[in-house]
């Protein structure tokens, strides 16, 4: 299994991203550069990634393609078809987005969002991405949500028979997809689930926690791993048996010593259950 996780130097050569990479023990890494670098610069950070073998995950394409706003939408599909240039220049396993929303929150939620309407715009939105850059090296992915598309296993197999483009593929966040008591107390069988359906196209993941509080109304909260109720075992395990390279991106916490913190308790539970991240 390949760990990754931001860097809070300066990555502004490879050999600064490497060091920073070498320094969190990480094999595997978002991508180090913008969407304006150079050719030239991004075909260097690409040989110091496979001279060192480095895997770098994926390119985020983080904007709202959905969007009511005109202009915010033609933004958002621009980016993301520079993202997935980007991802296929760069060879990273996928470029990255979610759906977007049709409502004031680019992430969500709106009650317009799981509807028939939005699942047809999403198809067709992904197509032209798709379409338009016509990646060779890598593809198109959604992080799995609450309360958009794709939001279970099942939603995301309909994605794929609709959007029927072979660069489309999975992204895995187990996190976002408890978004309820239930799932959270069955989260093991969850990623069992979601593996078996999907693990195929699952081309990278995110590593976090999910927290339910113990007070009313339903609360759940994102948590560093180690610090909520995920079967890290069932998920480190399912994804091994994916692939020995499937890359798994820490995110969102805030310095470096938690990610440290999220880094060493997921490498404490692969050891116990033997297996090894490079």
């Amino acid at each position: 299994m390949r760990l990754g996780g931001n860097c809070f130097k300066d990555i502004s050569t490879p050999e600064k991203w490497l060091k920073e990479l070498k320094k969190n023990s990480y094999s595997a890494a978002y991508c180090p550069v913008g969407l304006n670098a150079a050719d030239s610069e991004i075909s260097e950070y690409k040989q110091a990634a496979l001279e060192n073998d480095i895997i770098i995950a994926e390119v985020g394409a983080w904007s709202n393609p959905l969007s009511k706003d005109y202009d915010v939408c033609e933004d958002a599909l621009e980016k993301c078809k520079k993202s997935l240039l980007l991802a296929d220049k760069i060879g990273a396993n996928c470029c990255v987005n979610i759906s977007g929303s049709r409502g004031s929150k680019w992430d969500g939620p709106c009650s317009e969002d799981l509807t028939p309407e939005t699942f047809d715009m999403i198809v067709k939105c992904l197509q032209e991405i798709i379409d338009d850059v016509q990646p060779e090296n890598t593809f198109y992915t959604l992080e799995t949500m609450p309360w958009m598309y794709p939001d279970s296993p099942d939603s995301y197999l309909e994605l794929i028979k609709t959007i029927d483009r072979k660069a489309f593929a999975v992204h895995f966040d187990v996190v976002n997809l408890i978004n309820c008591p239930q799932r959270s107390f069955e989260n093991s069988d969850l990623i069992k689930e979601f593996t078996t359906k999907l693990g195929k196209y699952i081309k990278s993941c995110h590593a976090k926690d999910s927290l339910l509080h113990k007070t009313l109304t339903v609360r759940l909260d994102e948590a560093r791993p180690g610090e909520g109720n995920v079967d890290y075992s069932t998920l480190l395990t399912e994804l091994e048996n994916l692939s020995p390279d499937m890359t798994l991106m820490i995110e969102h916490l805030p310095n470096e010593e938690e990610f440290k913190l999220a880094g060493d308790y997921i490498r404490k539970i692969a050891k116990l259950n033997n297996i090894i991240i490079k």
